[in-house]
C-alpha cells in the first residue's frame, strides 16, 4: 500500500517485551554505546600501530597487536549487536565514536614502547567504562548485557596486564 505521495508507510515493530523496561534498556544501550565507541576506537589505535610499528621488537608487536585488533573486530559486532537487541540504533560513524569514546586518539607516529602505553591506557579505559554500566545492568536485571561486560573486561585487563609486562625492565 502506497499512501498519496507515493510513498509507503513505516512498517511498526512489535513492542519489545524482554522483562526490561523502555527506559532501562535506553540507559543501558546509552552505555553499551560508549563501551562500542572505546572499543572501536581502540580497535582503530591498534590497527594503526600494527601498521606502524618499527624497532627490535617489530615481529612480536606487529603480530601481536594484529591478533588484538582482530579480537576487538569481533568485539564490536557483538556490541553493537546488544545495542540493536535492546532495540535501539547502534553508532556507527567517526563521528558519533569521537563524542562518545574516552580514548583519544594518537596523532603522528609514536615510539614502540610509547604504542605499548598507549594500548594499556586503552585496555584499562575500556574497562572502566564497561564497570560503570554494571550496576544499571544489573539493576535492569539485565544478564545478557552482564555477561557481554564482564567477559568484554576479562578480555581487556587481561590483555593490559600482557602490554604492561612488555614494559617492565
Amino acid at each position: 500500500m502506497t499512501t498519496a505521495t507515493g510513498t509507503r508507510p513505516a512498517a511498526t515493530q512489535p513492542e519489545i517485551n524482554i522483562g526490561i523496561d523502555e527506559d532501562s534498556r535506553r540507559e543501558i544501550a546509552a552505555g553499551l554505546s560508549r563501551v562500542l565507541a572505546d572499543t572501536y576506537t581502540l580497535y582503530l589505535k591498534t590497527h594503526n600501530f600494527h601498521w606502524n610499528v618499527t624497532g627490535p621488537m617489530f615481529h612480536m608487536l606487529h603480530t601481536m597487536f594484529e591478533e588484538q585488533y582482530n579480537e576487538l573486530a569481533l568485539a564490536v559486532d557483538e556490541i553493537a549487536e546488544r545495542i540493536r537487541t535492546l532495540g535501539f540504533p547502534a553508532p556507527g560513524t567517526y563521528d558519533e565514536f569521537a563524542r562518545l569514546s574516552s580514548i583519544e586518539e594518537d596523532r603522528g607516529v609514536l615510539g614502540a614502547k610509547d604504542m605499548v602505553r598507549r594500548l594499556v591506557e586503552g585496555q584499562e579505559s575500556v574497562v572502566r567504562t564497561a564497570r560503570e554500566l554494571l550496576e544499571i545492568a544489573e539493576k535492569a536485571n539485565d544478564q545478557p548485557t552482564l555477561d557481554l561486560l564482564t567477559q568484554r573486561m576479562q578480555v581487556h585487563e587481561k590483555t593490559a596486564w600482557m602490554l604492561r609486562s612488555l614494559l617492565a625492565d
